[in-house]
């Protein structure tokens, strides 16, 4: 099993400060099409087949995997991506928050399998160390942040 976790503040000095209401549009269109977040050609289709009032389906294809995911949505406050179909079974979740000095943070946060690969074997350890180094979640919330203050300042969001 993965458990992985990282919590950046939405609003470090020196940044475009960011509304709540502006970090939750970011992730909601991070979950409707992941090609506009992710470092180009990583994520090559990115289609929501499904949409209910607090759910979508996407399917996509990203780092070459094809996957299924049902994205549900806590308005404001969290996105939770249910790995379906793909390499990985279990949740993936994005969750905005204040911390107790009232700064606004997102945190990022798993429980993941690899599916036909040996509980905790190698394969898992390595996604696990992953997940966890300077390429990992963490650094997907900062690219996140950073490519809705793009949008923003673009007048897409």
């Amino acid at each position: 099993m993965i458990y992985s976790t990282a919590t950046v503040p939405v609003n470090p000095e020196g940044e475009t400060q960011l509304t709540r209401a502006q970090a939750w549009e970011g992730l909601v269109l991070k979950a409707r099409d992941a090609r506009l977040f992710l470092p180009p050609g990583l994520c090559t289709r990115c289609d929501v087949v499904e949409e209910g009032a607090s759910h979508i389906v996407r399917e996509a294809t990203i780092a070459g995997a094809d996957l299924r995911e049902i994205i549900t949505f806590e308005p404001q406050s969290k996105v939770t991506f249910f790995q379906a179909t793909g390499p990985r079974e279990g949740a993936i979740i994005n969750e905005l928050f204040e911390a107790a000095d009232g700064t606004l943070q997102l945190r990022f946060y798993c429980y993941l399998g690899l599916r036909g690969k040996e509980p905790n074997g190698p394969e898992e350890r390595a996604e696990q160390e992953w997940m966890n180094g300077d390429k990992g979640y963490r650094s997907a919330l900062l690219s996140t942040l950073k490519r809705t203050r793009e949008l923003l300042a673009e007048g897409r969001l």
